[in-house]
């Protein structure tokens, strides 16, 4: 069970990274072209963001989760940064 909290944790971690770049990359983009789009964008990064900072604090700083629990949670993790990482591959581009 320690290797699925371990991935979770490697996971939420990745996702505040990826959503920082994107956050960078939109609020850049919004600076030159100003839209709604792009603020729905930011604000749907910030509100993400905020999640993956809790999930990361409990995953280091939570009480014993049942072994289930653990085990959804890290697979909704790395669906989360596999989903993330491709928003940011072709935003980069």
């Amino acid at each position: 069970m320690s290797l699925m909290v371990d991935a979770a944790r490697v996971a939420a971690g990745l996702n505040v990274l990826l959503l920082l770049g994107l956050l960078s990359i939109w609020i850049r983009n919004y600076r030159e072209v100003p839209g709604s789009v792009l603020r729905g964008l930011i604000l749907f990064a910030v509100l993400l963001l905020a999640e993956n900072a809790v999930a990361l604090y409990f995953y280091f700083n939570a009480p014993a989760m049942p072994p289930l629990a653990v085990e959804v949670m890290m697979i909704l993790q790395v669906l989360e940064t596999v989903g993330i990482a491709v928003l940011f591959y072709t935003n980069w581009q």
